[in-house]
């Protein structure tokens, strides 16, 4: 016969167990949904694998968006790049864009990267006017050293794929 201590004990146990466990299964769901936000440089840096879903942002580089009309069924194919100001890549989606997609625009893509080096977005964010800057892509500029908040403004979007790397800051600013 087990005394009152003992049986307590085990209640304990196996409720400790289950609450792990619950926890356990519930940290590797969010850890497979996860989503990380990487821009142009990050990838450079560190290319993620194939089957890894993330989001890339940038701006769309100018003279790089490439329109392919639908055929027989399918959604129309876009080709552009994001940049960082440092770094560029290719993006290949298939569907309709948002309103506010344009060249020099920020952008937030979600999808994976091919083996040959294009990411194939299944989703294009495009948001506000052009002023707004996603945060994620102020935070890669801001590491990549091509832009400082100290130093004033970013430089205007649409000058940022053609920036001189050795004066990043100064680029696009008109006046002092």
């Amino acid at each position: 016969m087990m005394t009152r201590k003992k049986r307590r004990m085990w209640i304990l146990l196996l409720c400790a167990l289950g609450l792990g466990s619950a926890t356990a299964l519930t940290l590797t769901a969010f850890q497979d949904n996860l989503v990380f936000f990487r821009s142009p440089s990050d990838i450079m840096a560190e290319r993620p694998g194939p089957d890894r879903a993330f989001r890339l942002g940038g701006l769309v580089e100018a003279g790089s968006v490439e329109r392919e009309p639908a055929v027989s069924g399918q959604r129309p194919t876009v080709r552009f790049r994001v940049t960082d100001g440092a770094h560029a890549i290719a993006v290949t989606y298939q569907g309709v864009l948002p309103d506010l997609f344009r060249e020099g625009q920020g952008v937030v893509t979600m999808g994976r990267l091919g083996v040959d080096g294009t990411f194939r977005a299944s989703e294009v964010l495009a948001r506000h006017d052009e002023t707004y800057m996603p945060p994620e892509v102020a935070d890669a500029l801001k590491r990549s050293g091509h832009w400082n908040p100290a130093e004033g403004a970013a430089p205007p979007p649409a000058t940022w794929n053609t920036m001189d790397p050795a004066r990043p800051a100064a680029a696009g600013r008109t006046g002092s």
